[in-house]
């Protein structure tokens, strides 16, 4: 007597049998193989053409709905991020040209639980049609260009908005990092709402441009619920008005979320995520018995700017200030104003001892 077992994997709102699984991972074979060719292309023409076959076929393999939760591990050069609610997902890839610059291409794959469907829609990259740095909402047919790294979801009452930060090559001076909005009407997905606030100004999508030279840190930190980021400076005074100019200058600045806006701060600290554990062992050998044993000492970050603190930053100035004074402290000067002051005896000493000598000198 022969047992049959049926594996079944419930997704979204669908059910993916294991054949269907299958399906899906011959699918990322033949993706895998188009990939490559567009990688290797050559020139502008065979790039242009390489990339037609692999986004048709990588379109058709996103309308399944099991695509929300596959991984395509082996589309190595694609970016597929997913958002901490598992609602959308990101498929996000560039083409680099001749000369150096960039065309981008994207997917977003979303799950409306309140319709129960599930949706693919593609941003077409229009950069060549609009201000590099717009300001306005933009429809899927209006996208900027850019690689996306990271979802944030945010709500707004019965709705999520789901802020992105992304980083685009701009061009051969300067580069870019951007937090935007991507949000769902339906199937339509729009990018940029008025929910960043600078300055008292508010602002529908925040872009950074930056030199070339340079990298710059754009990321989120769940646990203070803020979007940190180098503050840019230019290299000097005169480039003011030139953003390829413009570097980190070890200062950071921060979105922090207050509802559901974000608030620019200014001068925030940053501080690296302890990822040490709390205690440590070590060896220590008693100096009196010579013995070697095992010591548990805990691991604690001391604050700089903390008063209770053995770690004190100083400078060049703070440094010659303290030596001056303690070289007033070892030889500290007499004012002559002071020295005829009655409270001075050493002065009047003085003077009843040459008078002293005068008197034996007239004898």
């Amino acid at each position: 007597m022969k047992l049959l077992f049926s594996f079944v994997f419930v997704v979204g709102f669908g059910v993916m049998s294991s054949a269907q699984a299958v399906d899906l991972s011959q699918d990322e074979d033949s993706l895998v193989i188009l990939l490559e060719n567009l990688r290797t292309a050559k020139s502008n023409a065979d790039r242009k053409e390489a990339n037609k076959h692999f986004k048709a076929k990588l379109s058709t393999v996103l309308q399944k709905e099991e695509a929300l939760t596959y991984p395509f591990s082996r589309l190595t050069t694609v970016g597929v991020i997913d958002s901490p609610d598992k609602e959308m997902r990101i498929v996000n890839w560039n083409v680099e040209q001749e000369d150096f610059s960039h065309t981008y291409h994207c997917f977003v794959l979303h799950v409306d639980k309140r319709r129960k469907k599930y949706n693919v829609v593609e941003l077409k990259d229009n950069t060549f049609g609009m201000p590099s740095q717009p300001t306005e909402v933009l429809t899927s047919d209006q996208w900027y260009g850019a690689l996306y790294y990271k979802i944030i979801p945010v709500k707004k009452g019965n709705k999520t908005l789901y802020t992105v930060l992304g980083w685009d090559h701009n061009s051969s001076m300067s580069q870019m990092k951007l937090i935007d909005v991507i949000y769902f009407t339906g199937k339509t997905v729009k990018l940029g709402s008025s929910i960043f606030v600078e300055k008292g100004v508010t602002k529908k999508r925040i872009f950074f441009e930056h030199s070339k030279k340079t990298g710059m840190s754009l990321k989120y930190e769940d646990n203070r619920k803020r979007i940190i980021f180098d503050h840019l400076s230019p290299e000097s005074p005169s480039m003011k008005k030139f953003r390829s100019f413009y570097v980190p200058d070890l200062s950071y600045d921060a979105f922090v979320l207050d509802g559901y806006k974000w608030i620019l701060k200014e001068d925030v600290i940053g501080v690296n995520k302890n990822r040490e554990p709390k205690e440590t062992t070590v060896l220590v050998q008693d100096l009196n018995s010579g013995k070697v044993e095992e010591r548990t000492i805990k691991n604690e970050w001391l604050n700089p700017s903390s008063e209770s603190s053995t770690h004190v930053a100083v400078t060049p100035e703070s440094e010659a200030e303290k030596e001056t004074k303690k070289k007033k402290d070892e030889f500290p000067e007499v004012d002559k104003k002071d020295k005829r002051d009655p409270s001075n005896v050493s002065f009047y000493n003085d003077i009843n001892k040459k008078k002293k000598r005068r008197k034996k000198r007239r004898k």
